[in-house]
């Protein structure tokens, strides 16, 4: 049997990192097993749907490297691919049950539902939902209410005992009650419009899909699901239910824990491959210790059996810690091109061609430092302000006296010509020298220049950020930094 799976996202919103790793296990899933991989966009939902939305849902595919096999825009020969131009199946299929005497129309308005809801509740009844009224008229009484010009929705008829089971590969067998179901949910609306139970179901046998993959909290539906299958006379397809995402108080990850959308992540300065890694690491792991993997292996060594039952944790720090090692590996054409635009948000640079050199001169002291593209702009911005905005306190090192530190950056000063001349290493001893002859701690020299110089304790490798700069740059600002410091003498 050929592997089919698919991804099935509504466009009513960005995607977010659960719903890209349902993407990624289906992608993986299909690629090893030499299967293919269905992009259905599930948009009934008209009131809802967007079309950034759905180019988000491109975007998306593009960064991290995905292509679907059939879909909307790559064509197959099991579409339409959306959704919305598939009523008239979904129309056709709905009459079918009816006929079969599998469900039914339902002339019930939404205010006699209400009002029925209201009731149960002020009864406390044990089953609340829809109470059946319309399951059993007869076929004159449904022509005559379609004669007053009524239009129904078409409604499931659930089996009123008994009960459903389906088998799940990483779960068992799960199993519910009929009663328990939701009592003859609306599988057409009466606009023409499918629920998303009926168009999910019908979808996927005619994509011939075998395997779905999904989220646990899909499994409430499974019943249902099934339900219409055996209504159908259809073989449900094998389902894997993934494990849940939680933020780390073991809650669903949601808004509150950060951000969780896609194009946040890519937004903030995180890199694709990064990504895909660490997302797929949520709740599967290929032996319990190798925890680095490219697309490609994933796409070879994927393998639901792997998936744990357990819910995943998402953490912040680790992501960015992978992302780091990511950056690491970054060849320095691809990291320039990373972060420039970082740089040019921020008004930073332009298309100076001297910018550009002083750019990439600074990759190679970044690079090590760095955990996001974004990071760039606190790292190396100083290498293109005109001004540093700092509190000039900062500029006086623990034990030295203002005028101390004055005197300490005069005698800086003085060697900043000679470290145009040297390698960085030799501009290091320079620095050395320098103070030993002043009798003081490096970090009561270097520190106070490092303010000077780059406006952060935290910069790249002083000497190197020096001879980056030009010369006149670098003198201006410890001199501003001598008045600054007499200044809080006074």
């Amino acid at each position: 049997m050929a592997v089919r799976v698919r991804y099935a996202p509504s466009p009513t919103g960005l995607q977010h990192i659960g719903g890209l790793r349902t993407a990624l296990f289906n992608y993986f899933f299909a690629r090893s097993q030499g299967g293919s991989f269905i992009l259905r966009i599930e948009d009934t939902d008209q009131t809802r749907y967007t079309p950034e939305a759905l180019q988000d849902i491109y975007d998306t595919f593009a960064w991290v490297g995905i292509q679907e096999d059939e879909g909307p825009r790559t064509g197959g020969d099991r579409g339409p691919y959306i959704q919305s131009q598939r009523l008239d199946l979904y129309q056709r299929y709905a009459r079918e049950l009816v006929e079969n005497g599998q469900a039914y129309p339902c002339f019930c308005t939404p205010e006699r539902l209400e009002k029925v809801r209201e009731q149960q509740v002020k009864d406390k009844a044990s089953v609340q939902g829809y109470d059946r009224a319309c399951r059993d008229l007869t076929p004159r009484q449904v022509q005559e209410k379609m004669n007053e010009g009524l239009k129904p929705v078409i409604r499931l008829k659930v089996p009123l005992d008994g009960e459903t089971s389906f088998h799940d590969q990483l779960l068992g067998t799960v199993v519910r009650k009929n009663q328990d179901v939701n009592p003859d949910p609306i599988i057409l609306k009466s606009d023409g419009y499918p629920t998303y139970h009926l168009a999910n179901v019908v979808d996927d046998h005619l994509m011939g899909i075998t395997h779905i993959l999904r989220a646990q909290e899909w499994i409430p539906s499974g019943p249902l699901h099934v339900l219409l299958y055996h209504a159908f006379g259809w073989e449900p397809p094998q389902y894997i239910h993934l494990p849940m995402v939680m933020g780390q108080d073991g809650q669903k990850l949601s808004k509150r824990h950060g951000s969780t959308s896609v194009i946040e992540f890519r937004n903030a300065g995180y890199l694709p491959e990064a990504i895909v890694n660490y997302v797929s690491l949520l709740g599967w792991s290929y032996d319990g210790e190798r925890e680095f993997f490219d697309r490609s292996d994933l796409e070879r060594l994927f393998d639901p059996a792997k998936l744990q039952k357990s819910p995943a944790v998402f953490d912040y720090k680790k992501l960015q810690w992978f992302n780091g090692q990511y950056m690491r590996k970054l060849p320095q054409d691809d990291l320039y091109r990373g972060v420039m635009p970082y740089l040019q948000k921020e008004g930073l640079v332009d298309t100076r061609e001297s910018q550009s050199t002083i750019l990439k001169a600074a990759l190679p002291l970044i690079q090590e430092r760095i955990n996001l593209l974004s990071d760039v702009v606190d790292t190396a911005g100083f290498l293109f302000k005109d001004d540093l905005d700092y509190d000039p306190a900062l500029l006086i090192p623990k034990g030295l006296s203002s005028g101390e530190t004055a005197q300490v950056l005069e005698k800086v000063l003085d060697i900043i010509p000679k470290l145009y001349s040297v390698s960085a290493e030799e501009g290091e001893q320079v620095f050395h020298s320098l103070v030993e002859t002043l009798g003081k701690k490096m970090g009561q020299v270097m520190m106070p220049v490092r303010i000077a110089v780059t406006g952060t304790k935290g910069s790249p490798p002083l000497v190197a950020s020096i001879q980056i700069l030009p010369q006149q740059i670098v003198e201006k600002r410890i001199q501003l930094a001598i008045e600054l410091v007499n200044k809080m003498g006074d």
